[in-house]
């Protein structure tokens, strides 16, 4: 079964839109059976976001402390409290602008899970960086200190920071060889901080200017088994296609 994360970034501006977007990305998931689709908004529209059986929310990020004195941040537990599954953790915007390194990546990764939250833990390189240093960079100092049974609860996304510098996708997403040989290089990291089986097991998504055109490229192979999307989950109809598009394959 696919997963698909909606990353809706700061969109849309209005209560009224964002409950009509997620409506209506609902009423076209819920006809679907083979994918499992979350949706993550901005913090305050997701008391207007109900879950349910077909579409689950998540948060777009957390702070790494529980509660206190720490103005303008959300806790894990607060998303939990308002029904979120997800919570994405280390997003390259996070990285860029609001210059989050690894290490306060991992304090939030323990954070989500203490929050009893499924991440979505981020990893990419920015154009003309080498993949490799990079991506084992993130995912062992990100990683550290999580234990082989919390890992079981992470999902790994793939997203080429490149692919999506200008904030709502570039235009020029990762090349699906390209895509497929990053996940294969992650499972390797992966394998060597916690062996093969396990590493096996865990999802790895691919995010970066996706959309209902390109969708079926990233997914013909079972090492990538969900999406990251941004721009295109804001057009009700362009995420419809997209999510009918990742069913038809899982059948």
């Amino acid at each position: 079964m696919a997963f698909i994360i909606a990353n809706w970034k700061m969109n849309p501006q209005k209560a009224s839109e964002a409950k009509a977007l997620f409506e209506a990305v609902s009423s076209a998931a819920k006809r679907l059976n083979n994918i499992e689709v979350a949706v993550c908004p901005p913090f305050c529209f997701l008391p207007f976001l109900k879950p349910k059986k077909n579409i689950l929310t998540g948060g777009q990020d957390l702070f790494w402390e529980l509660q206190g004195a720490y103005t303008g941040e959300i806790s894990g537990k607060m998303l939990k409290d308002l029904e979120c599954d997800y919570v994405i953790i280390g997003h390259s915007e996070r990285r860029l602008n609001a210059g989050e390194t690894n290490e306060i990546i991992n304090a939030k990764l323990q954070a989500a899970l203490k929050s009893d939250l499924k991440p979505i833990l981020c990893v990419g390189e920015k154009q003309g960086e080498e993949l490799g240093p990079v991506i084992a960079g993130q995912l062992e100092a990100g990683l550290k200190n999580i234990s082989k049974n919390q890992l079981r609860d992470i999902a790994i996304a793939y997203e080429p920071i490149w692919a999506i510098s200008s904030g709502l996708g570039t235009g020029n997403p990762c090349k699906p060889d390209e895509a497929l040989s990053a996940a294969l290089f992650i499972r390797k990291i992966l394998t060597n901080l916690y062996g093969r089986y396990l590493a096996e097991k865990i999802k790895i998504a691919y995010g970066g200017s996706v959309d209902a055109s390109n969708v079926g490229s990233y997914l013909q192979n079972n090492q990538i088994g969900g999406l990251l999307v941004g721009g295109a989950s804001l057009d009700a109809d362009e995420f419809r296609k997209l999510l009918e598009k990742v069913n038809d394959l899982q059948i």
